[in-house]
């Protein structure tokens, strides 16, 4: 395709991942001049794999969509609800396609909001290109693994990010954990496919839950604010539970 490999030892993935459908989306982004190089496997979650690569020298990252084994019904879960994808068949090729989008979307409205995430530059079916967290080809770890050297900063950060997306770029995030969060200079949340927007249906529950996981993760390394009132302050509402 006109790509050049970088330590094709380390390109060990999947059958799943290179299917027909994934190839001709590299052939289109490569013949594009979105990539110049495909790297190693810098992370495989439960959906898809990450990519390091390289655009003109400049380090990205490419997550690619597994078609034939993403989980159809978790997927479904987020997609319903969404006014944004109503139109979206219910074919699991299509529902995937939609979910790239989605989530280059999600970051786009997140980083114009003001909030640190991955700047989203392409995608084209089930293949999301963004800007790469790292040190040279070194991704920046999740902050469950990370040396954090003021948590109650760091924890201040991520509820007020939290607090951003909801006001401000009008999503919850839906899947916050210690497992989609990066720290670099700072935290930067990541992951964001099944992000929702506050009128889904089931955002307050999605937004307790990540304010939950988040406090269960910083509970034994800092002090944190109680969770109702956390939820109350985001939100503008005067509830003890959603």
């Amino acid at each position: 395709m006109g790509i050049r490999i970088k330590d094709a030892n380390d390109l060990k993935v999947r059958d799943d991942v290179f299917d027909e459908i994934t190839l001709l989306s590299l052939y289109k982004l490569v013949h594009k001049k979105w990539l110049s190089v495909l790297g190693g496997s810098i992370s495989t979650g439960k959906e898809a794999n990450v990519f390091y690569g390289e655009r003109d020298g400049v380090p990205i990252a490419i997550k690619i969509y597994r078609i034939r084994t993403a989980n159809f019904t978790t997927m479904s879960s987020y997609i319903v609800g969404d006014r944004r994808f109503s139109h979206v068949k219910k074919a699991k090729k299509e529902l995937i396609f939609a979910w790239t989008r989605k989530e280059f979307s999600n970051l786009a409205r997140a980083r114009e909001a003001g909030v640190a995430v991955p700047e989203p530059f392409v995608w084209d079916r089930n293949i999301l290109i963004m800007s790469f967290m790292g040190e040279g080809e070194t991704p920046w770890p999740q902050i469950r693994n990370a040396h954090l050297p003021d948590p109650a900063d760091t924890y201040a950060r991520i509820i007020s990010d939290i607090d951003t997306l909801y006001n401000k770029a009008e999503l919850v995030h839906a899947d916050l954990s210690e497992f989609n969060i990066l720290y670099g200079d700072q935290p930067y949340l990541i992951d964001m496919g099944q992000s929702v927007t506050r009128d889904h249906p089931r955002a307050l529950p999605f937004l307790m839950r990540d304010i939950k996981n988040i406090n269960r993760f910083f509970k034994n390394r800092c002090e944190t604010r109680d969770e109702v009132e956390v939820f109350n302050a985001v939100t503008g509402l005067n509830v003890a539970e959603p």
